[in-house]
């Protein structure tokens, strides 16, 4: 009898991307989070085109469509399928540009938060001794106020703006960064490899940000998440106060503080549906933000 001769074919290695998107999609929670997120973020990156008025255009807006109710037709020829507010502005339109600003300023105190925090819990953890003690006491002071009272008294110092909210926002926000990324790179600094970098002769700026962040990263992007959903819940807030945005820029915050007096009137739909907006980015970051944490701690994963 012939001799039968079989093919054996290698298993096919699942890279970690792969097997990163695997487990991120096992979740359906997860997924619809990002298919919320998805569509938020549409919704801001499109607002001019998605809009049927510019809402801060003065020329754009007439009085007589003041407080108009949802699927009411406007002057200009348009529907106000969300209603309008008390200056006849379109409450869609509006909470498309609200949401634009809202993601912008989440994103930009996030990346200046991480960046000092990040060198900071890096150089704590590093370096060690008088440093490290220095720096963690500051976290530990300022952690022990909450973030709204500090942001408060920034604006109240710097005033009122888009980039002065973001510094308010990076100066609430740093420490939580520097505590995440100090406890990753203390673990880190013991390992095999950064005391063969150092043999080798390496420099420390080179073994801290070449060798021992990239290995920090996992929970970082868990952090910046949370504090991303955290800087657009504080911003929102500190505007409805009337001292974060001004009145002249678009912000769920100031949408929702315009409507509130109107509420007992019957005129919910000013400030409900930038109420729902508001609460759908949260709630689409925070749940995306939950799954990456299952995925990147394989302490966590089922």
């Amino acid at each position: 009898m012939a001799g039968t001769t079989q093919s054996h074919s290698a298993p096919a290695v699942e890279t970690p991307l792969r097997r990163f998107c695997r487990d991120f999609a096992e979740s359906r929670i997860a997924l619809l989070g990002l298919a919320m997120f998805a569509i938020v973020l549409g919704a801001a990156l499109f607002a001019p085109l998605l809009s049927p008025q510019n809402p801060y255009d003065l020329n754009q807006l007439d009085i007589m469509d003041g407080r108009q109710p949802p699927m009411t037709m406007s002057m200009g020829g348009f529907t106000f399928w969300l209603g309008s507010d008390d200056q006849g502005r379109d409450m869609l339109s509006a909470i498309f540009h609200g949401l634009r600003t809202s993601l912008g300023v989440g994103a930009m105190s996030a990346i200046g938060a991480l960046a000092l925090g990040a060198a900071a819990g890096l150089v704590a953890a590093y370096f060690g001794g008088r440093i490290e003690t220095l720096i963690m006491r500051i976290v530990d002071i300022q952690l022990s106020f909450p973030s709204i009272l500090v942001a408060l008294i920034l604006l109240a110092v710097l005033g009122q703006g888009t980039w002065k909210i973001v510094v308010a926002l990076i100066c609430v926000q740093w420490a939580y960064y520097a505590r995440t990324v100090r406890g990753a790179a203390l673990v880190e600094r013991r390992k095999e490899y950064v005391e063969a970098a150092r043999c080798l002769g390496l420099g420390h700026r080179r073994i801290v940000f070449g060798h021992i962040l990239p290995n920090c990263m996992p929970p970082l992007i868990v952090v910046v998440t949370v504090q991303v959903a955290h800087a657009i819940a504080l911003e929102a807030t500190l505007s409805f106060l009337g001292i974060g945005l001004p009145i002249t820029e678009p912000s769920l915050g100031l949408l929702i503080a315009n409507g509130f007096e109107y509420l007992l009137s019957g005129k919910y739909w000013i400030s409900f549906f930038p109420g729902v907006a508001l609460l759908t980015t949260i709630v689409s970051i925070n749940l995306v933000g939950d799954q990456l944490r299952d995925v990147l701690n394989p302490r966590l994963q089922k």
